[in-house]
């Protein structure tokens, strides 16, 4: 059996970190796996091919800022790894996050159901059955043609063109009549979405939630240096990891309810520790600690396993890694429904109130702080298998073997 991944990122970002452990329990299990990707770090692998230059990424940006088409565009990029394809001849091609301007969406789509490729594509977004946006929020446009987009920029990143109704139509186009292909969603949520949207209709579908590493990275680790390193004696933790923590009102990640949450929480023993900030000497209150971003995998595992309660503050998300990474590591998570989040995590060990509502989050906070003290040890033995990206992997293989036979 051979394995071609394509996504935008490898070993870089969530869907990169995806993609790379699945390439490499692929090759554990003696499987041959090929990775295609578009951006980032070169990697010195044989089997791991990057198709774009940075040089040309810029160039596909800028060209979709002005046409409008932000998925229309890597023309070069889009013919090498159609010609890797062809050249490889895998059993299957399995298509993650291929935005990010270095494929032609539409093209690539149409040359894997000409030739009657066994495909799968994993959703970690909603672009592919929107055909614009990565998330939709309350627009429900996807669903009849698009057009007069209400978030142009955010949407499509064009200057001037809304081209929202025919990007729309080209992506519906080229899923048409596609039927060698399953459709992956990474949490229940994005599954009942994608099975409303007229590109996808018809398409099968299956929902496989992502996968961490449970065995060697995200599991209770010994903390008390770090909580030596950062002062915090006998005070609850609560933890707030994110892409990039900020307290911008549009930022969809929510940094802005930490602050809230601080202030509500000034009289009660607790530090809440904010790891993804870019900017580590912005002011913040005196209960609070701006970590700024850690990129060691085993140094994160220590803050889940140091903190007493994580929280999540996004407006929307598809899955939610630092959810899965915090219960592998015996610490429960609360936060405001966001849409995978609640569906993806652990029902006795998570809560979630409505978007927005400080109240309702401080309360669940005052609930939930000293929950570990009685089951953190149950917590992480139920996310250790959950969560593993072993059974991420065994999920995909029983998809990639049922397409061969």
């Amino acid at each position: 059996m051979k394995i071609l991944q394509v996504n935008i990122l490898y070993n870089q970002g969530s869907t990169g970190k995806i993609t790379a452990d699945i390439h490499k329990v692929l090759e554990e299990d003696g499987i041959q796996s090929l990775v295609c990707y578009g951006a980032g770090q070169k990697v010195n692998d044989s089997n791991i091919y990057m198709v774009a230059s940075h040089y040309e990424l810029s160039f596909y940006r800028i060209w979709a800022h002005f046409m409008g088409l932000q998925y229309g565009s890597g023309y070069m990029s889009t013919l090498r790894l159609i010609k890797y394809i062809k050249k490889e001849k895998p059993d299957v091609v399995h298509l993650h996050c291929i935005n990010g301007f270095f494929v032609n969406i539409y093209k690539l789509l149409e040359f894997l159901k000409k030739e009657d490729i066994n495909t799968v594509l994993t959703l970690h977004a909603e672009f592919m059955y929107t055909g614009n946006c990565g998330h939709a929020f309350e627009c429900e446009k996807w669903k009849t043609g698009c057009g007069a987009c209400p978030q142009l920029w955010d949407a499509t990143y064009s200057y001037y063109f809304d081209r929202t109704a025919t990007a729309w139509r080209k992506m519906y186009k080229a899923f048409k009549d596609f039927n060698n292909l399953v459709i992956t969603c990474v949490s229940p949520w994005l599954h009942e979405r994608a099975q409303l949207a007229p590109i996808l209709m018809g398409k099968k579908m299956v929902t496989i939630e992502n996968g961490i590493d449970t065995k060697n990275i995200f599991h209770p680790v010994p903390f008390n240096d770090l909580k030596k390193e950062l002062g915090i004696e006998e005070q609850k933790i609560i933890l707030h990891v994110t892409a990039n923590f900020t307290t911008r009102e549009d930022d969809l990640k929510g940094g802005r309810y930490i602050y809230q949450l601080a202030e509500n929480l000034k009289d009660e023993n607790v530090k809440i520790v904010v790891i993804g900030s870019n900017d580590t000497t912005v002011k913040v209150p005196p209960n609070m600690l701006n970590i700024g971003r850690v990129n060691d995998q085993n140094i994160l595992a220590k803050y889940y396993s140091m903190a007493d309660l994580t929280i999540i503050t996004s407006k929307r998300e598809t899955f939610s890694m630092p959810s899965a990474e915090s219960l592998a590591c015996g610490t429960p998570v609360i936060g405001f429904k966001a849409g995978g989040p609640e569906t993806i995590c652990l029902k006795e060990y998570s809560e979630f109130v409505e978007y927005g509502d400080i109240e309702a989050l401080t309360n669940c906070t005052l609930k939930w702080i000293n929950f570990k003290n009685r089951q953190g040890e149950e917590i992480s033995n139920r996310a250790y298998v959950h969560y593993s990206k072993e059974k991420m992997v065994e999920g995909y293989l029983d998809v990639y073997k049922k397409m061969i036979k």
